[in-house]
C-alpha cells in the first residue's frame, strides 16, 4: 500500500506536469483513458493509481511511470543476480514469535508471487519498448 504522503507527492507531480503540458483535466484524462473525477482524485493524493493508470498517464506525459516515481521521490531498488532480499524477508519471517508457520509460509509466498509478477512486468516493458524502437 502506498503511504498517502508518497500518493500526495505523486498527485501533486502529475498535476504539475499536466499543467506544465498547458492540459486541462478533462482532456488529459481522456488522453490517459480514464475518468476526469479519478485523475482529479489521483492528483490531490486520495488515491494512488495502479500500474496500468500510471503507464498510460505517463505515456500522455511522454515519459515513463519509472520516472513519475523517481521524480516523486520513491526509491528505485535495481534487482541485481545477487540479490538477497529473499533471504533476508525470509529471515526476518523467521524471527518474528507472532507468526505460526502457516503464516510464515503464506507470506512467503506472497512475497514471491510479488516479485514474479514485478520480473514479468518488467520483461513486458522492455519487450513493449524494443518494438517501440523497432517500429521508429
Amino acid at each position: 500500500m502506498t503511504a498517502p504522503s508518497s500518493r500526495t507527492a505523486l498527485g501533486e507531480l502529475i498535476r504539475r506536469q499536466r499543467e506544465l503540458a498547458s492540459l486541462p483535466l478533462r482532456q488529459f484524462a481522456n488522453m490517459a483513458g480514464i475518468s476526469g473525477p479519478y485523475l482529479s482524485q489521483i492528483e490531490r493524493g486520495l488515491r494512488a493509481p495502479s500500474d496500468a493508470v500510471l503507464r498510460a498517464i505517463a505515456e500522455s506525459l511522454q515519459t515513463t511511470a519509472d520516472a513519475l516515481y523517481a521524480d516523486a521521490g520513491y526509491t528505485v531498488v535495481e534487482e541485481s543476480e545477487g540479490d538477497d532480499a529473499p533471504a533476508r524477508v525470509a529471515a526476518a519471517l523467521e524471527q518474528d514469535p507472532e507468526l505460526t508457520a502457516s503464516q510464515r509460509r503464506a507470506l512467503l509466498e506472497t512475497y514471491a508471487a510479488f516479485r514474479d509478477a514485478n520480473v514479468v512486468r518488467r520483461r513486458r516493458a522492455a519487450e513493449a519498448e524494443e518494438a517501440d524502437a523497432a517500429a521508429e
